[in-house]
């Protein structure tokens, strides 16, 4: 069903897509540090929270490709069609719900979340929390778009209009940092005016008569129960999924946190290095979601299992060239950052590690794409939470406090939870021909 240069156009946007989504975050930190200390901390605990949202909504966002894929894997455009209209209208709903939120309970939710921290830190992040939540419906809209311009198999959009979108924002923080010195508000705005621009050529683009998934009726978006439940059964378990995981994260945060300067700091380097292993499985996930989603809508359920094999496949290949350069140069990346030479010896360690026990992580997290697009997302659902509380976090406090094993017992928990994953996913894609089912 897919030819190599098809693959090609669909993978190479998307690996681009997820460079330059690090590579401005690393940006972004960086400007953000010129306001200062409490600036910093102000958008780094909005940003704990704003990231679980989009993630939540990028999830359901999933869901909506999932279906939209394989209504075009069964020839079905006027479906797919009508499922890209319930995912915006969902999505922009939803959005507008949280944003509302947001905004009315600004303050008492940083409080509740967080508890009593520095009145400095806290007022930034009120008033940066106060401008970013308006931007949650654009960039609800903007993901549901890109989702659906994936499931044609077209990702160099969504590529185009994420760089429209950051250079926004880079440039909107160079002039309204350095040069209006906005302070943190700076920071806000030129987020809010990217997601906007990127939403509304979003809107405009998905419209165009030439695509097979359009939205040109606003009947489209008028609710439709079937359709909503069918987006639902995928979103729901995946946006709970992502959401856990985040959660999962911050303890482990707070567990790390409790171990000295030199272990906060060695773990935040390596956790920001070790991000660029994950880019090149991340967006061939993403692409499955398409190609296994279109052929389960086919009934060819055999090549849907053949595309996942190569694809994981040539991640593999991928991860050996980055891996063995995190190894070899690991010492020289660190230096980057100037720690102190014990955070520096531990972040090695810990980066070396990492890279060794990549040889897990495709069959534990590109795999369960495969699964979700052949919707099976409650599985994925169940054993990725089960094994977040209970193998990552539950080993890693383990580790941690009882065999005194410092950060590495982070780590160590972490990797558990891979093999584990690895293991049941793999058994479960093994039997995808008796499993997979396709939309109504």
């Amino acid at each position: 069903m897919f030819t190599r240069k098809d693959l090609t156009k669909l993978l190479a946007p998307l690996i681009v897509e997820q460079i330059l989504a690090v590579l401005v975050g690393m940006v972004d930190v960086m400007m953000v540090a010129a306001v200062g200390e409490a600036a910093v901390s102000g958008v780094s605990l909005v940003d704990s929270i704003s990231v679980l949202i989009i993630q939540i909504l990028a999830a359901l966002a999933t869901g909506g490709a999932v279906v939209s894929a394989q209504y075009l894997g069964k020839k079905q455009s006027e479906n797919a069609c009508r499922a890209a209209g319930q995912l915006v209208g969902v999505t922009t709903v939803l959005s507008l719900a949280v944003t509302t939120a947001a905004l009315i309970g600004n303050r008492h939710l940083l409080g509740a979340v967080f508890g009593k921290v520095e009145t400095a830190v806290m007022n930034d992040a009120v008033i940066y929390f106060g401008i970013t939540a308006l931007s949650y419906p654009f960039i609800a809209v903007y993901n549901s778009c890109a989702a659906l311009f994936r499931s044609m198999g077209n990702s160099r959009i969504s590529m185009v209009i994420s760089i429209v979108m950051n250079t926004i924002n880079v440039v909107g923080n160079a002039v309204c940092i350095f040069g209006l010195h906005m302070g943190v508000a700076g920071v806000a705005y030129p987020t809010l005016a990217g997601r906007m621009v990127a939403a509304v050529l979003m809107v405009c683009l998905i419209q165009k008569p030439d695509n097979i998934i359009r939205i040109n009726r606003l009947s489209e978006l008028r609710p439709n129960l079937h359709m909503i439940r069918n987006i639902l059964s995928i979103g729901i378990p995946n946006g709970l999924e992502s959401g856990m995981f985040q959660f999962g994260k911050i303890a482990l945060q707070s567990l790390v946190s409790s171990l000295g300067t030199a272990a906060i700091a060695s773990y935040a380097v390596a956790s920001n290095l070790v991000t660029l292993l994950y880019l090149p499985g991340n967006a061939i996930g993403l692409g499955l979601i398409t190609i296994v989603g279109q052929c389960i809508g086919a009934g060819e359920k055999g090549q849907a299992k053949q595309y996942t094999r190569q694809l994981t496949g040539i991640n593999y290949a991928i991860l050996l060239v980055l891996c063995t350069v995190m190894i070899v140069f690991g010492g020289q990346l660190v230096g980057i950052y100037q720690l102190s030479p014990e955070a520096s010896a531990i972040s090695k360690q810990m980066i070396t590690a990492h890279s060794i026990a990549m040889v897990v992580w495709p069959l534990a997290f590109t795999i369960p794409y495969t699964l979700r697009a052949s919707l099976d997302a409650k599985f994925t659902m169940a054993v990725s939470v089960f094994s977040m509380w209970v193998f990552r976090i539950a080993f890693a406090y383990l580790f941690v406090r009882v065999f005194q094993l410092g950060v590495m017992g982070v780590w160590y928990g972490m990797f558990i939870d891979w093999i584990f994953r690895a293991a049941v996913f793999s058994l479960r894609f093994h039997g995808l021909e008796r499993r997979a089912v396709s939309v109504s």
